[in-house]
């Protein structure tokens, strides 16, 4: 199969790696919880910017209007992702923080591309052979020698919190993967906004203090790249790549960070950087080289999404055409049954 499904899932970890040495030029001076409501925040404002300027756009251009709406029967899943990653992850993994090292918190944070795999595989069927399996464990493999640190495992009831923010998390992403054939932007910036106002809420009422001006900005823009744009551009991936393969790829995210603290802080890496990159650009490797194919059957659906007339999307139209594409509107897939390379996107969650 190509690789270019692959590149939003990179993409995202590249913004969101960025976004962890950029904040740490923050971390001193406001609150931990504080800052990630901001972040989280301008996630969701500058994402909820871009959807009024591509609307504008839009109705300029004399182009159909992109409906700003969540499927009824999705909303549930969407809530349940925003309570769990939002609001429960980040509240843990703050607690947790405040009772365990820097270093314990770095080594338990690769728990989560490990559980969201889990999940992926056990709870929703995901398909998985043993490429996927040994892809996962080199990512998972390099992200411990990425952050280990000599006796700074030791477990503690905070790592048990982080253990649990990692759960919420792994959980948010699979229940993000039941609304990604929603409008990707639409999904960031909502769950940005709601779990920003929670977190940041609870943060004041503890008694935390907004910063300046010019830190509230700062705060903003990393959060809009690092956690808005990234978002966005991981729940495309799980449209086309699935919960499994986009949580190996995101997994990558700690690299790209150390990558971008070697140049706002220069310093010659050491073995275990060079060893973590190999085994990530190995585990990448071998996801990318899969080739899933069988014959398979797409029941007949409904929904609304981005698309090309593909073989999946061959239908009329019941308003005016310009020819462009993608485009989006709501739209009927007949049954059909065929053989082609696949992943489990939006259109082949079938069983094995």
């Amino acid at each position: 199969m190509p690789s270019s499904p692959a590149l939003p899932a990179l993409l995202a970890a590249l913004l969101f790696g960025a976004s962890t040495p950029l904040a740490k030029l923050l971390a001193g001076n406001m609150p931990p919880l504080l800052l990630a409501g901001l972040l989280y925040l301008g996630s969701g404002v500058g994402l909820g910017a871009l959807l009024l300027l591509r609307r504008l756009r839009e109705r300029h251009g004399g182009r159909r209007v992109t409906r700003l709406s969540v499927a009824r029967a999705e909303r549930p899943w969407l809530l349940g992702a925003i309570v769990a990653g939002g609001m429960l992850g980040p509240a843990l993994f703050m607690l947790g923080l405040a009772q365990t090292s820097a270093a314990s918190a770095s080594l338990l944070l690769n728990l989560e591309g490990m559980l969201t795999a889990l999940i992926a595989w056990l709870v929703f069927r995901e398909n998985a052979d043993r490429r996927l399996v040994v892809g996962m464990a080199a990512i998972a493999l390099g992200g411990v020698l990425l952050s280990w640190a000599p006796g700074g495992a030791a477990f503690s009831p905070g790592a048990l919190l982080i253990v649990g923010a990692c759960l919420c998390w792994a959980l948010d992403n699979n229940l993000t993967r039941k609304v990604s054939s929603n409008d990707a932007l639409l999904v960031a910036c909502l769950k940005g906004l709601l779990a920003g106002m929670t977190n940041t809420a609870i943060a004041l009422y503890s008694g935390a203090a907004l910063p300046g001006a010019q830190q509230l900005g700062y705060a903003g823009l990393v959060g809009f790249l690092g956690y808005g744009l990234s978002l966005s551009l991981f729940v495309v991936a799980l449209r086309t790549l699935g919960t499994a393969r986009t949580g190996a790829y995101f997994s990558v995210a700690p690299l790209f960070g150390v990558m971008i603290s070697l140049v706002i802080w220069p310093d010659a890496p050491g073995l275990p950087f060079w060893a973590a990159a190999a085994l990530m650009g190995l585990g990448v490797w071998l996801h990318l080289g899969e080739r899933h194919a069988h014959a398979h059957t797409h029941e007949a659906q409904a929904h609304s999404h981005p698309h090309t007339h593909d073989d999946h999307h061959q239908h009329g139209h019941d308003f005016a055409w310009d020819g462009k594409a993608p485009h989006v509107h709501p739209h009927r897939h007949a049954a059909l049954a065929h053989t082609h390379p696949h992943y489990p996107d939006i259109h082949h969650r079938h069983p094995h």
